[in-house]
């Protein structure tokens, strides 16, 4: 098998996108039961918005003279989430294949970028925002592989699990993708203090996954720069770390969890406390948003400006 090129992830600049769901419930107000963007996959007026949320994302690309990743709305789309809207085993693997295949399109339309990449997404079996309860890595391979295998089916040049609260579920997921034969990143959150919800400092959860099964490279997304930097410690692990997606707000998960309106954050915080992250990430290419964020704040990471506020509220 020939091995993928992935000079691409060490020596890029891409735009990742912002906080998917938060931005379709939010500011379009688009019904997502269980928080799922996943079904909107399978029905044209999904797909056509869906094409205008990351159109947003592909014009920051080229203001800012770089390359852009896609990430499928498939954060959701594995066996305890799916059954909940209503989705078995044949229907999620059908929907992973259609995301991805959906992504396929939306490349040739953006021909014009610096690169685009394919990115097959995976969250965890549980709650984001909640520790989860893994003992055993090869039980979470076993519950994520075929998410990633159709993933990786419908031709994904790599997986990336987000929002992981285990160092347990990360190295079950690296373990499915490479079953898979695709490429893949780590991705975990964090608290206020730094540390993964089950209480692993992230240099911990990095260094354990690394001696297990080591991915491609590592994510931290769903929490503020003013949480990842107390996590940050020295060492050489900081340059496994190439993608940061911070949410919006200061807020904790567990007020986030509670609130009935969108904090949207401070975006002046935002943009300084990430550029503070920055010389600590030597490795970090691919830049995006998370929860409360939306293609207003990724511009800001990138420094080309401001775009429009979206306020058109569409229902699907």
């Amino acid at each position: 098998m020939t091995e993928p090129d992935l000079s691409w992830l060490s020596s890029g600049r891409y735009v990742s996108d912002g906080g998917l769901e938060t931005d379709l419930i939010f500011h379009r107000g688009v019904d997502l039961p269980e928080f799922a963007s996943f079904p909107l996959v399978e029905d044209a007026g999904g797909r056509e918005l869906l094409r205008r949320y990351y159109d947003r994302y592909a014009a920051i690309a080229r203001r800012a003279g770089a390359g852009l990743t896609l990430e499928s709305p498939t954060w959701r789309a594995n066996p305890d989430w799916g059954v909940r809207v209503g989705y078995g085993a044949a229907a999620l693997a059908r929907v992973n294949t259609a995301a991805v295949d959906f992504l396929h399109g939306l490349r040739e339309e953006y021909a014009d970028l610096d690169d685009v990449r394919l990115i097959g997404v995976v969250g965890p079996r549980g709650d984001g925002y909640v520790a989860g309860q893994w003992d055993d890595p090869d039980d979470a391979a076993e519950y994520h592989r075929p998410q990633v295998a159709a993933l990786a089916h419908a031709g994904a040049d790599l997986v990336a699990a987000y929002t992981l609260t285990t160092p347990e579920e990360g190295i079950g997921i690296v373990r499915a993708a490479r079953s898979a034969g695709v490429p893949v990143l780590a991705g975990f959150t964090v608290e206020t203090d730094g540390r993964l919800p089950d209480g692993t400092t992230l240099r911990d959860a990095v260094e354990r996954v690394d001696a297990e099964d080591a991915p491609d490279g590592f994510i931290v997304n769903c929490a503020h720069p003013t949480h990842i930097a107390p996590g940050l410690t020295d060492g050489a692990w900081r340059r496994r770390i190439v993608q940061v997606n911070p949410n919006a707000s200061t807020q904790s998960h567990a007020e986030l969890d509670a609130a009935e309106t969108l904090d949207e954050g401070d975006l002046d915080l935002l943009t300084s406390s990430y550029d503070a992250l920055r010389p600590l990430l030597p490795s970090l290419g691919i830049v995006g948003g998370c929860c409360g964020t939306d293609a207003r704040h990724v511009a800001a990471l990138w420094g080309v400006g401001a775009t429009e506020r979206q306020s058109t509220r569409t229902r699907v």
